[in-house]
């Protein structure tokens, strides 16, 4: 891709399409819909779309073994990979820790803020739903350090 190909990051952000696997509908529909709080669009027996937080995630069935995650090491702590989430606000961020520690949802990172007082200070935190799929959820005290290298 060249830089006149570039896709342009000043333009208005546009919701994403994620589908991912999981072995159990019902215990899907609860965890997105009733714990994280996400509208549920289109489904059927084999699938349910899901609006998290503006953009369309869908949550396949399948009955093939979910394999492990691959996982490494940030700041002394085990970081499954892949995962996927969305940058929140701090407010958003912290309301949506206090209604999974409520639910009783167990983290795989507890929320915690990483380079306090330095460039790309963020809150995040980690979790898995029922299928084993890895959520991580941010907040940045400045989003314009989202990208930021130092």
């Amino acid at each position: 891709m060249t830089d006149n190909e570039r896709i342009d990051s000043e333009q208005v952000l546009r919701p994403f399409h994620l589908a991912f696997p999981v072995d159990d509908l019902t215990a899907a529909r609860h965890f997105y819909g009733d714990i994280m709080g996400c509208d549920v669009g289109r489904s059927s027996d084999h699938w349910i779309d899901f609006n998290f937080l503006g953009h369309q995630i869908v949550a396949h069935l399948t009955q093939q073994k979910l394999s492990p995650m691959a996982a490494n090491s940030v700041d002394a702590k085990t970081i499954p990979v892949p995962h996927f989430g969305v940058i929140l606000s701090p407010a958003d961020w912290h309301a949506l820790a206090d209604r999974l520690r409520a639910a009783q949802v167990a983290f795989i990172v507890e929320p915690y803020t990483r380079f306090k007082g330095e460039v790309g200070e963020q809150s995040t935190m980690f979790l898995r739903d029922p299928a084993g799929n890895m959520l991580e959820f941010k907040a940045f005290t400045d989003d314009a350090q989202i990208f930021a290298a130092d």
